[in-house]
């Protein structure tokens, strides 16, 4: 069993960590909201440290899971940063959905400070979190992923390292380009079905086993036509993810027409007061904006 840290206890963090600790790893964490943190060592049997550099200090492996670029960088330099803190050879697994252009920054400053970098975009969202079944998408060295697999697999169902450092990151705008463009076209089919004065539900029966079936069909349609938009993953966190994936597209060149449309789509789902329901609240824009 390894020692552990984990830094960021939100709403996949929280779970994240305690899967850690029920494979039983050694693990502190860290909360920027100190409370929190307390909550979870009293949940879960492990400790907890008032900064970043005190967590991970003497720990083999250090993950994050944070809200953004600034927030991540924040937790990793500077004096009570996490990499002021890791010993030599300990490597830092990063489980943000972040730029890729941070990523670099940060590989650069952790190999630096003689650690590992590896990054890790998830996806699955909150259920995956809780469930430990989560998609790792994995950018850095072989030798640093080698080390970290296993540790993830703590929470982590399907954990792949695609490249260099910085591939985990461009994978997961790939995926969250190909979530917005399913999400917008099972949107339309279910308001085209109920305009067109059809039953969704037994559309959705007849439909979903052939080519337009897909894990947001199955898993989310029914909350979809019952205007029920609870399931975790945030309108305003899609929205940073399709900001990142646009500005990274500006600087290589990628064509992303429909995804550009589908960011300002879910702009007007915020300007209904969205901004907390789930992604699969595109059908409510056409419910009240047709």
């Amino acid at each position: 069993m390894a020692k552990c840290t984990f830094l960021g206890l939100g709403v996949m963090g929280y779970p994240m960590a305690g899967h850690l600790g029920a494979k039983g790893h050694e693990v502190t964490v860290y909360n920027r909201t100190e409370t929190k943190a307390e909550k979870w060592a009293g949940e879960h049997g492990g400790s907890h440290a008032p900064t970043p550099r005190e967590a991970a200090s003497g720990a083999d492996f250090v993950m994050a899971c944070v809200g953004n670029d600034d927030d991540l960088r924040s937790i990793c330099l500077g004096p009570d940063g996490a990499f002021a803190g890791m010993s030599k050879g300990a490597v830092f697994v990063d489980h943000t959905t972040v730029s890729a252009k941070v990523t670099r920054e940060l590989y650069a400053a952790a190999t630096e400070h003689g650690i590992s970098f590896v990054d890790a975009p998830v996806s699955g969202g909150q259920a995956g979190a809780e469930n430990g079944v989560l998609s790792i998408m994995c950018g850095g060295d072989q030798e640093a992923y080698d080390k970290a697999e296993p540790i993830m697999q703590a929470y982590g169902r399907a954990i792949k390292r695609l490249g260099e450092n910085g591939a985990g990151q461009l994978t997961k705008m790939v995926n969250q380009i190909c979530i917005a463009g399913l999400v917008q076209g099972l949107s339309e089919g279910l308001h085209f079905a109920e305009k067109a004065g059809l039953d969704g539900r037994a559309v959705v029966d007849v439909i979903s086993g052939g080519a337009a079936g897909s894990w947001q069909m199955l898993n989310r349609y029914e909350t979809m036509l019952d205007d029920h938009f609870e399931h975790g993953f945030a309108v305003d966190w899609m929205r940073k993810d399709l900001g990142i994936c646009l500005d990274t597209a500006d600087e290589n060149g990628a064509s992303l027409p429909v995804t550009a449309l589908v960011d300002q789509f879910y702009k007007d789902v915020q300007k209904l007061g969205g901004n907390r329901w789930d992604t699969s609240s595109l059908i409510k824009r056409l419910k009240v904006m047709g």
